[in-house]
């Protein structure tokens, strides 16, 4: 029914309508505020950040470059020079070989968690809990675990192939579960588009699944060159921290000579940076090595990010 009054016909609606539109108003200006509030921390969080990496950085560089000497870089290890070359080559070594054993292993051990095991499969909840809960596993540990088998079980003592080995089942986790989550973000319709065409199993792994996933993968390999190159607690343990360089023996045996190392106490850059700043007698050695140390992870990052674009080139391609 309509209301007596012509010139308000209907006055509670009005009043509603205006409420709501008030409200609205309100609430958008509500949402204004803690957008901007939000966006100024995370601009914050953001320097933050990148402040603290730049002052790690600028520090290193700036202490460290003034003291860089040609006798650090001798090939030959002396306690005048405190050369840096031997654990230059033994990181770079060691490095190679970790990822040689332990690439292969997490890889192939994701790509059959993903693409072959079936659903729920109760042998790959538990490896991937076995993984998560490795992740977690301080490095010291890796390194008693590494001396009390490699080097005592199996009669190796001190020497680069223990160290070796402690840092492959180290890493072995970090790739294994970055490279699952990597062939998980790969699309169903991949798969089932290669299935389609006629593709078996293997060639649409290696053909179609694992070329969009490569990016993922690497980032699990450059975490885990990172964790190698910086590691010193579990090669102390393994390894030692011996002076030995990888030059040829003198036994006229080319093979005993070239892999004689493998079973030699050695020193990556990490730990000889450690043991000159224990010892508190070649500070500035120390601080030339921590540079050489970033110089090589930083070079170690570029170089594996512009083969991950490539390879992501390739495979769109």
């Amino acid at each position: 029914m309509r209301s007596s009054n012509p010139a308000q016909p209907f006055p509670a609606n009005a009043s509603g309508n205006a409420r709501t539109a008030s409200e609205i108003m309100a609430r958008a200006r509500g949402q204004r505020y803690y957008s901007w509030v939000l966006k100024i921390l995370v601009w914050l969080a953001a320097l933050l950040t990148a402040g603290v990496i730049l002052l790690m950085v600028g520090y290193i560089l700036v202490t460290g470059v003034p003291n860089l000497t040609l006798d650090l870089f001798a090939w030959t290890f002396t306690t005048d020079n405190q050369s840096m070359m031997p654990a230059l080559v033994n990181t770079v070594v060691m490095t190679l070989l970790t990822l040689l054993i332990a690439v292969p292993i997490g890889v192939g051990a994701a790509i059959y968690m993903v693409e072959y095991a079936k659903r729920g499969n109760k042998l790959v909840k538990l490896v991937r809990l076995t993984a998560e809960t490795l992740s977690g596993i301080p490095s010291i540990v890796y390194g008693l675990f590494g001396m009390m088998l490699f080097n005592i079980a199996f009669g190796w003592s001190y020497s680069m192939l223990a160290g070796i080995c402690t840092l492959a089942i180290m890493i072995l986790p970090l790739i294994l579960r970055t490279t699952e989550e990597a062939l998980i973000s790969v699309p169903d319709s991949y798969r089932e588009g290669s299935f389609g065409l006629g593709a078996g199993k293997l060639r649409t792994v290696f053909k179609v699944i694992l070329p969009p996933a490569m990016p993922g993968v690497l980032s699990g390999i450059i975490l885990a060159i990172g964790r190698i190159v910086g590691e010193s607690a579990a090669l102390i343990f393994t390894s030692g921290s011996g002076k030995d360089n990888l030059m040829l023996g003198k036994t006229g045996n080319f093979f005993a000579d070239l892999f004689a190392p493998l079973f030699q106490s050695t020193r990556t850059l990490s730990v000889h940076m450690y043991n000159l700043m224990s010892e508190g007698l070649h500070m500035e050695e120390a601080q030339a090595t921590a540079v050489v140390l970033l110089v090589l992870v930083i070079a170690i990052n570029a170089g594996s990010a512009h083969l991950a674009k490539k390879l992501t080139a390739n495979g769109q391609g």
